[in-house]
């Protein structure tokens, strides 16, 4: 077994990207010291090896230590405070194609311990000594998606807060509806927040569309897609220079006053001052209005 904090990241910035690559934490930062956020355009398995400190994914701050495993989809964006060293499982695009494993079965945040961490550790260490010898070797490309592919579906098998299964919790079918309406938000939220249209895209009634919402989030189903539509807009005010305008006119705000106010009512402070807030160094976690549950949306876009 590789004991924590000596995992070796397999980089070689002269070489073209790998389907599946290794790096460390700090390849991720956008700007020395995290001092705002980075928008992530692939997936991510993020581990622990050393310091204490927070990981703010999607503006959820969760705390970590050597240990702690992280999940992160692309679209999301990744802070953390400088104080954390990891390794990162990157891959992109099309790698898991045929294989019987879903990613976003793993956990968002999981603590290990005992055999699972043993496990998690010797996985991703078998991982990253394959991917550095075997970089330039075409016929090794099975190898390490197989290899990725165990260490998921090992993680998938970890304990979840997700909802479902408990008693009191949403039936099946309401799971189902909430599910399939957040891939009709992921494809049209830029172009439409009526519920209705997203009732008559799915064939069932505005209401029926509103108790699954209520069951699964507690949130009404018009709810639901504001917020989408918000956490969107806080991650580029958070990780681009992008003009605020401009990121209203693209979530379909043609009239910047509006998305203002229809940001500010979701958020609870202006565009820019979100903005000017999350430039601020991240020394601890902070307890704050979030735009949307990112657990809600990781894993859908």
């Amino acid at each position: 077994m590789v004991p924590s904090g000596q995992l070796s990241p397999a980089t070689h910035p002269d070489l073209p990207a790998p389907e599946i690559d290794l790096l460390d934490l700090g390849e991720l930062a956008p700007e020395p010291g995290w001092r705002r956020p980075t928008l992530l355009d692939a997936d991510l398995l993020i581990l622990v090896t050393g310091g204490h400190g927070t990981a703010e994914l999607d503006f959820r701050p969760l705390p970590c230590r050597p240990g702690t495993l992280l999940r992160a989809s692309p679209g999301q964006v990744l802070r953390c405070t400088p104080q954390l060293d990891a390794t990162v499982v990157r891959w992109r695009g099309e790698t898991l194609r045929g294989l019987d494993v879903d990613p976003d079965a793993v956990p968002t945040h999981h603590q290990l311990a005992g055999e699972d961490e043993d496990a998690v550790i010797n996985e991703v260490s078998q991982l990253a000594v394959d991917s550095r010898r075997h970089r330039d070797n075409p016929a090794a490309r099975a190898l390490l998606r197989h290899e990725l592919a165990v260490l998921l579906l090992r993680l998938a098998l970890l304990p979840s807060d997700r909802p479902g299964g408990a008693d009191g919790g949403p039936h099946r079918s309401e799971l189902a509806t909430f599910h399939r309406l957040c891939r009709e938000i992921e494809r049209g939220y830029q172009h439409t927040r009526r519920v209705e249209d997203y009732a008559a895209q799915l064939g069932c009634s505005v209401r029926t569309l509103t108790r699954a919402c209520l069951a699964v989030t507690g949130r009404s189903a018009k709810q639901v897609v504001d917020e989408r539509v918000a956490l969107q807009a806080s991650r580029l005010l958070a990780a681009t220079d992008e003009p605020v305008a401009r990121i209203g006119r693209r979530l379909g705000f043609p009239e910047p006053t509006n998305f203002g106010r229809f940001f500010t009512r979701e958020v609870g402070v202006s565009p820019g001052a979100f903005r000017a807030a999350r430039e601020q160094p991240l020394r601890r976690i902070v307890r704050q209005r979030r735009p949307a549950d990112p657990a809600d949306w990781a894993g859908r876009a």
